[in-house]
């Protein structure tokens, strides 16, 4: 599964990692906020270095729909539910700014974008009453948007709330022009060096797999925290959801819009001009990581769904993505507890990264260089609202009783010693060897046992039959059929089973 925005040919060669060296600041992933942050900080004049365990946008930047919005969804009245309409104006502030730096990066670098009209639409009366609450929510925070009857779409609506001059991009031309961008100004972007850690008192000592960089200052921009100081993983929800591009039969052509629906499957729709030709990319199927009864369905579902209402279309690409929610619904960033005013972090986006990543990174490099944001700010020092403390006690009752039962239903099966037992091709399985969970599956005629203990925090990782991966349901963590680590809190990869487990540094 490769997205439209990955599956392309000019690819990004990493500097060489150079071990003992000193940087001014250390920026973890080169996804949309770190690559910002990096430029920001280069500019200034910084001596800069991204680490990238895997390659450029390769988790969420990379497969994302890329929609560049002030209109999101429902978020606006949902936050409105929870925080005072000062807040709400704040991170209405926070993403008008992180989308106009954006688009005004894209314009200097002869980059396209397309303008289109967002809307948030409702195809049920009750989905119409939600967006009478976005529409109220989203004029008192200075959002002009309006109520329309007819959003353009081939199948009937309820009513839409539409906001007029939106944007929406390729994700990879930005993160492509931005890791150009900081070498310009003499920064180093290396790819393929995982972080294990980052210790010291000062500078701070930032551990990879291939040695040790000191640090001024360090950036953790890995979609979740990979550090465990401030149990960000505790904080946030991890979701994964599915999307595909599709190539529209004969003259049938794409709405004209951007659009994402007020229930639940959401829809998500726009369009993408490519080689004289018009695609539509559809986005749904949203579901916590690692809990799917099988992940293939969703995708088989929304692309079902999008036959229903574009006969005849050809699938291009199929993908899926990774994003995080945070218990309190506002993004987390700036100063990583416990850091000692050295680390800093951005995550929590909820699916709104191309706006949301860009204030974080705005923000990060305000509070390393002495700036002063003051909508950053007020997000800073918001008060989680009851309905936030309810999330979080609700998410990590649900943490635990997955970790127990996980390992319950682990222990009911049985592997032989010998291993004989060999699951089908495409296909994996856990059970107890001895004493120990162990993974095992077959892709492309290999078959792999691993420990089935996740490297972060001791879940039992599941089989996720639409990317052929281990997925950990407890904070989001993925891993490779061969154990490789993906994405998620974990730094390390599954062993191979048998061989003494690892875990990860607090």
């Amino acid at each position: 599964m490769t997205s439209l925005w990955l599956d392309r040919t000019d690819t990004f060669s990493g500097d060489e990692f150079r071990a003992d060296e000193a940087y001014d600041t250390v920026v973890i992933g080169a996804g949309l906020t770190g690559l910002v942050t990096a430029l920001l900080l280069a500019r200034s004049g910084q001596n800069v270095l991204v680490l990238e365990a895997r390659y450029l946008g390769a988790v969420t930047t990379g497969n994302t729909t890329a929609k560049v919005t002030l209109l999101q969804g429902t978020a606006l009245s949902a936050l409105r539910s929870q925080y005072s309409a000062k807040v709400v104006e704040a991170y209405v502030t926070a993403n008008r700014e992180g989308q106009a730096w954006l688009l005004r990066y894209l314009e200097s670098s002869n980059l396209p974008y397309q303008e289109r009209d967002a809307y948030t639409y409702a195809t049920t009366p009750k989905g119409a009453e939600t967006l009478r609450k976005e529409l109220a929510a989203a004029l008192a925070a200075g959002v002009e948007v309006d109520y329309v009857r007819d959003a353009g779409l081939p199948f009937p609506v309820h009513g839409a709330v539409r906001l007029r001059g939106q944007a929406q991009i390729n994700p990879m031309d930005a993160v492509l022009a931005l890791a150009n961008d900081v070498r310009s100004h003499s920064g180093t972007i290396v790819t393929g060096v995982r972080v294990r850690d980052v210790s010291g008192t000062g500078p701070a000592v930032v551990e990879t797999d291939q040695g040790n960089v000191r640090a001024n200052s360090v950036v953790l921009a890995t979609g979740t925290p990979i550090l465990n100081r401030g149990m960000y993983f505790a904080k946030l929800k991890p979701n994964r959801s599915y999307a595909a591009a599709l190539e529209l039969a004969g003259a049938t052509a794409p709405p004209d819009g951007m659009y994402l629906s007020v229930e639940h499957p959401t829809r998500s729709l726009r369009d993408y001009p490519l080689d004289g030709r018009r695609l539509l990319l559809v986005g749904s199927n949203g579901h916590p990581v690692g809990r799917a009864e099988s992940e293939q369905a969703h995708l088989d579902e929304m692309l079902a769904w999008a036959e229903s209402h574009f006969p005849g279309a050809t699938v291009t690409h199929t993908w899926s993505a990774q994003d995080y929610q945070s218990i309190n619904l506002m993004p987390f960033f700036g100063k990583l507890p416990r850091g000692r005013g050295r680390i800093f972090l951005g995550t929590g986006y909820n699916k709104w990264g191309m706006t949301n990543a860009v204030a974080a990174a705005l923000g990060i490099a305000a509070d390393i260089l002495g700036g002063h944001l003051e909508w950053a700010n007020t997000i800073h020092r918001r008060v989680t609202s009851p309905p936030g403390a309810a999330s979080a006690f609700s998410l990590n009752a649900g943490v635990a009783a997955t970790l127990a039962k996980d390992w319950s239903q682990a222990a009911l099966k049985k592997l032989p010693q010998d291993n004989a037992a060999v699951p089908a091709e495409g296909t994996g399985v856990v059970a107890v060897r001895g004493r120990k969970p162990v993974a095992t599956s077959t892709v492309n005629g290999k078959t792999c046992s691993l420990s089935a203990v996740c490297t972060h925090l001791g879940g039992i990782v599941h089989w996720n039959d639409n990317e052929k991966s281990w997925d950990c349901p407890l904070h989001g963590s993925r891993f490779n059929s061969d154990g490789t680590l993906l994405e998620g809190p974990a730094t390390r990869n599954l062993s191979t089973a048998g061989e003494p487990g690892q875990k990860d540094p607090a």
